[in-house]
């Protein structure tokens, strides 16, 4: 192998690995189709985990999948969807094994 080669190699394995992240979205994110959106973005990414309205008007959401992806749908939270005005965007990083077959809007 090649220095350059390896190098590329890691790289790839990197984009590749997953990632699970949870967040709280805050703002004007319920009653204007923000979890369906969401939903409609995060299959689109190829990404699974759901998506959920709390009782303290935020939103909350777990996504998993490959990391390029994860940051591309939190990029996407912080824009949320055309009727919503996303305030702020916490994000963590679990350590979990849990694994989800889809992306589901949970009530």
């Amino acid at each position: 192998f090649k220095p350059e080669g390896i190098l590329n190699i890691y790289k790839k394995l990197l984009t590749m690995a997953n990632k699970i992240v949870h967040a709280i979205i805050s703002g004007r994110v319920q009653g204007v189709f923000f979890r369906d959106y969401t939903q409609r973005e995060a299959i689109n990414l190829g990404l699974t985990g759901w998506v959920r309205n709390l009782p303290d008007r935020t939103v909350e959401a777990v996504i998993s999948g490959n990391s390029k992806s994860v940051d591309q749908m939190i990029d996407w939270l912080h824009k949320g969807s055309p009727a919503s005005q996303v305030d702020h965007v916490q994000v963590d990083e679990l350590d979990t094994d849990d694994r989800y077959s889809s992306f589901e809007v949970r009530y």
